[in-house]
């Protein structure tokens, strides 16, 4: 387990105080660079662009903001920002049109017109919502909205529209299934499964899981075919990840669709759980563990991102002290410490510099200030040494040569590794000092110095 020391960090702006799943990372004004969203308990919405530390775009929504997305929730073709509020009420926000306006003096839209600070659209739906998703989650190509609520029911929203004009928004949400677990909803993901599909996946305390069955179009096609649907539907598939006994009032979270590269295929996907007394699994399907860790910090947050550029997603989990640990597919962990203690986490790619996403880590601490750490890259996870480097190097064999080292003779090899590497002084010649055969001895101890 090896620490990751130097990133670098945007401090932003922010005097609120948020619930853990009101803020994210995506495009909310669709110029492909992602933004930060943060929504407040006095029901404002922030959007951060950049590495400016001030908001550059406030909304004002009703109640207290619980969670926050961006994603194609009316089926468009373009993000929408969502926020949703403890007393159930559902705003929808569309900032397209942000970027063909000017700006105030300072960069920033928050000096908008009443008009324009008002979601595009408003509804009430149940309250206490919780945890929240904009997925496809039943395979048909569009995505529904899914509400996790504090009473331990997950409820499915499809976007209705009513109106033939793409670029208007006219509609409402509708209520497509309820589902009532056992126990409390912290996480909904969704994660490809044996043949593919999507299924939509809720942690359950515990490290355990539920699938929740989206059995809409089936119900519809018994009633219209005249069957009473008196048959019971088993929705909820509950599973335990492993047989050993767990806190069963331990909160779990989960996150589906891990990324695996090149290796992808179309059976089920990879994904993760991790729980607040410290257990962290990485899964593959319904009954295959790859590897399960147990750290000794309270774990609230879980996240994927890919660090290293390989296409494979790293598991990203925090811990309230703000210990965030890294770890691959093959078990090997990173960690990174916050500053601060940490009351809400996420990760994902974010446009700070240069005009183009890069990974970052986003904590937001219990003195109500917003830290991204950006451009979070790792050459790479795994350990390795500098003889393996070295090795693949054809100018590093050329040096060996020249100084009659045989490349085989690993005690040879590492002897002048160290010499060079600790001990420069002795075997750097300040001034040319010339041999019998009249050629310059100094050459060669210098040339060493660069490819180490």
């Amino acid at each position: 387990m090896r620490s990751v020391s130097y990133v670098q960090c945007v401090a932003l702006d922010f005097a609120g105080s948020l619930f853990p799943h009101a803020i994210c990372l995506g495009d909310a004004d669709n110029d492909t660079l992602n933004e930060l969203v943060v929504g407040d308990t006095n029901g404002k919405l922030y959007v951060y662009k950049n590495d400016d530390s001030k908001p550059w775009a406030v909304r004002s929504c009703q109640g207290m903001l619980t969670c926050v997305r961006v994603g194609d929730v009316c089926n468009k073709g373009k993000n929408f920002v969502v926020a949703v509020s403890a007393e159930g009420w559902f705003h929808l926000f569309d900032l397209t049109s942000l970027n063909s306006k000017h700006p105030d003096a300072s960069g920033h839209h928050e000096l908008a017109g009443a008009e324009e600070q008002k979601p595009v659209f408003k509804q009430h739906i149940p309250a206490n919502t919780k945890v929240m998703l904009i997925n496809d989650i039943d395979g048909d190509g569009k995505c529904e909205l899914v509400v996790g609520y504090t009473d331990r029911v997950v409820r499915a929203f499809r976007w209705e529209d009513s109106s033939e004009n793409p670029d208007h928004v006219s509609g409402q949400l509708i209520l497509l299934k309820k589902w009532l677990l056992e126990g409390q909803v912290d996480s909904l993901s969704v994660n490809p499964g044996p043949d593919g599909s999507p299924e939509l996946m809720v942690s359950q305390p515990g490290c355990g899981y539920a699938i929740l069955l989206c059995t809409w179009d089936t119900e519809q096609r018994d009633t219209a075919a005249g069957r009473d649907g008196s048959a019971p539907v088993r929705d909820v598939i509950l599973h335990q990840t492993s047989g050993r006994i767990h806190n069963k009032n331990v909160s779990t979270h989960l996150i589906g669709s891990i990324a695996r590269g090149s290796s992808e295929n179309s059976g089920s996907g990879l994904f993760a759980l991790c729980t607040l007394d410290g257990t962290l699994k990485l899964m593959e399907g319904a009954d295959k563990l790859l590897w399960s860790v147990q750290v000794d910090h309270q774990l609230f947050a879980l996240e994927k991102l890919d660090v290293t550029g390989n296409g494979h997603e790293e598991v990203v989990a925090c811990a309230w002290d703000g210990q965030t640990y890294i770890i691959d597919h093959n078990r090997t962990v990173a960690r990174f410490q916050a500053d601060e203690n940490v009351s809400a986490f996420c990760a994902g790619l974010y446009a700070c510099k240069e005009g183009s996403n890069s990974p970052c880590l986003v904590y937001v601490s219990f003195s109500q200030k917003i830290y991204i750490y950006w451009d979070v890259q790792l050459e790479r996870m795994e350990s390795t040494n500098l003889l393996k480097i070295l090795d693949g190097d054809p100018e590093f064999e050329s040096l060996l040569q020249e100084l009659d080292v045989d490349k085989n003779d690993v005690d040879a090899v590492r002897n002048l590794i160290h010499k060079t590497l600790y001990f420069p002084e002795k075997y750097h010649l300040s001034s040319p000092s010339q041999d019998p055969a009249g050629t310059d001895s100094s050459a060669h101890c210098s040339g060493i110095q660069d490819p180490l």
